[in-house]
């Protein structure tokens, strides 16, 4: 309870931040649906309403400003009808013996998701070897490094599109491999930094040590670098899942895909369904979640193994 209790407050606040945000954000919405049901409304007209700002019109229709908590379509849906739109795309699916329909987000989940572990593998796999180049290679670290920097600070909605291109030219638009190459991207990064740093955590003690009982550069690799990185490697893979996560989902954003979460934030867009947009930012972020939880289990399981256990 008392690493719960933290954690339970914060998102209490943020929840009530949330529903009085609500008010001000769909007031201009509940206003024009109430002058439609032919209401007096304080200025009337839509037109003339949006020279005046949210607050003096809640004060001015204050009677009113309880119907944007119960709109449709509205600007920011309250916890509870997101709450609502995920157990109708989720639970309600699973009830009804179809939990991968095409139009729950179960279904979404596990394409996002399948595109997420390959480009997380991806980038995992090139940013390990990366930081053994640059620990081994002073050419490595002089040439690598600094173009690893200079990588991220492209952004990555203005290179998806030239990544889904070229992948297109090449005949694997079908494979989903634009989206686990965005994803490997995005992912690479923290897990080259965090193994660089953790293959140079032994010290120049320790690597003495092993030099004088004659070890090779492959058993000091394997007995001491290695070991001493795996508690800086888990710290960067919870880092670069969430990462690879975004990748995969900002992937699916430029493609016209219609399946996955990107893909479902993008149709909601394009049909003006907010619900439908939050619903499935909060299925990202319980996916998120879920991942780095595994994580750090393993991690835990890792470590005590290992006899590093925190």
């Amino acid at each position: 309870m008392r690493s719960a209790a933290p954690v339970l407050t914060v998102l209490a606040v943020i929840v009530g931040i949330w529903y009085l945000a609500v008010a001000p954000m769909n007031v201009r919405v509940a206003l024009d649906q109430a002058e439609r049901a032919g209401e007096a409304v304080v200025p009337e007209g839509s037109v003339p309403r949006r020279a005046v700002s949210v607050w003096r019109l809640m004060r001015d229709n204050s009677e009113f400003v309880h119907l944007g908590y119960a709109l449709e379509r509205p600007r920011l849906p309250t916890p509870q009808q997101v709450g609502q739109e995920l157990w109708k795309t989720t639970g309600e699916m699973v009830q009804k013996g179809r939990p991968f329909s095409k139009r729950g987000l179960i279904y979404h989940g596990w394409i996002t998701l399948q595109s997420t572990l390959w480009g997380f593998a991806l980038g995992t796999l090139v940013g390990i070897l990366g930081a053994v180049a640059i620990v081994y290679s002073r050419t490595a670290q002089l040439s690598l490094m600094p173009w690893a920097i200079i990588s991220q600070t492209i952004p990555i909605v203005a290179l998806a599109p030239m990544i889904i291109v070229l992948s297109s030219q090449a005949g694997i638009e079908e494979r989903g491999v634009p989206k686990a190459i965005i994803s490997a991207y995005l992912c690479f990064f923290p897990v080259l930094v965090g193994m660089v740093k953790g293959l140079r955590a032994p010290q120049p003690a320790q690597l003495d040590l092993l030099r004088t009982y004659n070890a090779t550069g492959l058993q000091s690799f394997l007995r001491l670098r290695l070991p001493a990185s795996v508690p800086y490697l888990f710290t960067s893979l919870k880092v670069g899942i969430a990462a690879a996560l975004v990748g995969t989902i900002v992937g699916e954003l430029p493609t016209g895909a219609i399946s996955g979460l990107g893909a479902r934030i993008l149709i909601g867009d394009q049909f003006g369904a907010p619900l439908a947009i939050w619903s499935a930012l909060f299925a990202a972020a319980v996916l998120a979640g879920a991942l780095v939880t595994l994580l750090d289990l393993i991690q835990r399981i890792t470590l005590k193994r290992m006899g590093m256990a925190t």
